[in-house]
Parts: structure tokens; sequence; C-alpha cells
């Protein structure tokens, strides 16, 4: 027997669906990265499993999305997860467009950088209802919009970035722009890292993995991440010691 919160969760889904398919991000029949194949071998692991995240849709209870696959589906579109996970909130909540569309009137009288944490700058969403909510702050020489601040926590760009600094960074809009050992805060699949970035490219000049470098190597080895359109890439502009907030 399925229980309730599955079901609910699958209704969720269902909603999702449709308004990714209004937004053009979902195409039932594409065949070029956007069909149901495509969506069930980035939830599921399988093209083939087509049928499956069709019959999620038929929403007869028979079969239902489960968590781990709506979390996925939560990092791939930049979903709220409070609202498909638990039913809070709105599908997309405020995310990093929308803040920094309202970024241009908050920045009169806030500042122009918007300070979040760790965990909901990853989800690219911010679980508040209201613009007015959020916080904005400004540092003398960091003009501009698109300015996003978080604390880091652990110590694997030491003594670079200490545990609790805060810092400063800005999108990059295209993995072209990325100097190699530069630093960035990288955001991929729900995860976010704060490293030196070097590119790693194919015989065709393409960037296909990032290789990513922490300060304090003699704990903490590089690794390489694969890279896709979700991949963002925000440059780091400045750090803050330490403050009591």
């Amino acid at each position: 027997m399925i229980h309730e919160d599955r079901i609910e969760l699958n209704e969720r889904f269902i909603h999702i669906f449709g308004l990714l398919e209004g937004r053009g991000e979902i195409v039932k029949n594409d065949r070029n990265g956007k069909g149901v194949g495509d969506l069930a071998e980035k939830i599921l692991g399988n093209r083939g499993y087509g049928h499956i995240v069709r019959a999620f849709l038929k929403g007869d209870n028979k079969r239902v999305i489960d968590y781990h696959q709506a979390q996925k589906l939560c990092d791939l579109y930049n979903i709220n997860e409070n609202y498909l996970l638990r039913g809070q909130g709105e599908p997309f909540g405020m995310t990093l467009e929308t803040m920094r569309q309202e970024q241009s009137t908050n920045q009169i009288l806030n500042g122009n950088i918007l300070f979040t944490s760790k965990a909901a700058f990853a989800g690219s969403a911010v679980d508040v209802g209201r613009s007015e909510e959020l916080e904005y702050f400004s540092v003398p020489g960091l003009e501009g919009s698109g300015l996003v601040a978080f604390p880091i926590d652990g110590n694997s760009m030491e003594p670079v970035i200490m545990d609790g600094d805060i810092i400063i960074c800005r999108e990059m809009s295209s993995l072209n722009e990325i100097r190699d050992n530069d630093m960035y805060a990288i955001k991929n699949e729900g995860s976010l890292w704060v490293k030196y970035v070097k590119k790693v490219k194919d015989g065709q000049g393409r960037i296909i993995k990032l290789n990513l470098i922490s300060a304090n190597y003699l704990e903490h080895d590089p690794f390489e991440i694969d890279v896709n359109q979700y991949t963002r890439l925000y440059k780091v502009n400045s750090r803050i010691n330490q403050i009591q907030r």
C-alpha cells in the first residue's frame, strides 16, 4: 500500500511536470534532450524508463515517484524543495533570477548583495514568500546586481578562506569565461563547492569537466566533476572575515 504522503508527493510532481511543459523545459515527444526518456535517464538512471515516468503522470496511485527521484528533479530544474518534497511555498520559490530582479529596487535602501545560506544557494531557492524578507547589504567598491554572499563551512580553502568567513560572488554567464586557477563557487546537481578551478576539455576544445582544487591540498585532494547545462559558476570577488551576526 502506498502511503498518503507519497501520493501527495506524486500529485505535486504531476503539477510541476505541467509547469515545466508550459515553460518548454520538458517536451513529451522530444528527441533532443527534453523528452520523457531524457527525464527518465536523469531521475531514474535509465532512458528506457520513460514508461515509468508516464505511469507517475497517470495519477492512479499504482506507481508514484519517490523522494530520492523528486530530489533529483528539484536539482535539475531549480524547483523549490520545500514545495515538491513537503508541500510548502511555491513551486519555483524565489529563484536567483527573481532575486536579481528584486535587487534593482532593494539595493537603493538595503544594499546590492543578497545574503543567503550555503544550502539555499546550492538549491537556487530561498524559502521566503516576499522580497522584503530577503537580507541585503553593501560593501564599498562592489557595485551592480547579481551579487550573492554566503558563509563558508569547513577548512578546505584555508588559509585563503577560513571556516566561518563570508564570500561574495557573481555568476559567470558562460563556462568559457572561466580562467584557470581562479577561485569560484561551483553549483552542480544540488552540490556547492568553493575551489580553484581548471578546465578539462575534449579533443574538440569543449569544456567537459572541471578540476576542483582546494587551497588546503594537504587534507583535501583535487577531484573532477562533469559539467552539463545546469552547471553554474560564480566568480569569488571578495571575502569577509568571521563576523558576529
